[in-house]
């Protein structure tokens, strides 16, 4: 099996509060993703405060956020096990995040053997 990881992205977090229901779906959502054995890491929840996240580019270039021209946040992250990119993209279309506008990038994870 791959590992890949599922990026959350919301539009606007200043203001963002999720109701307790949301954590609850967000949770349940985890929950069934583990009980198959393929959550490798629950991640993090990254929620910055607007204006607090930089990119550092080549020659010391430094711009505002992780993605300028779209002004979206990195909400989050988990990392799941599947067979395929396909897999994991239909595990992410059960995530409540589009409920909120937001939406969640997949990628595999490229390991490096040493």
């Amino acid at each position: 099996m791959k590992e890949f990881a599922l990026i959350f992205r919301l539009k606007d977090v200043s203001d963002f509060k999720p109701s307790p229901e949301q954590i609850q779906e967000r949770l349940n959502w985890l929950g069934s993703i583990a009980a198959q054995n393929k959550l490798v890491d629950k991640g993090n929840t990254l929620l910055p405060a607007p204006g607090a996240a930089k990119t550092v580019r080549p020659d010391h270039i430094v711009t505002d956020g992780p993605y300028t021209e779209i002004k979206e946040f990195i909400s989050g992250y988990i990392i799941v096990r599947a067979e395929s990119i396909e897999e994991a993209v239909e595990m992410a279309k059960g995530n409540p995040i589009f409920k909120m506008g937001g939406n969640i990038e997949v990628r595999e994870v490229l390991k490096v053997n040493n």
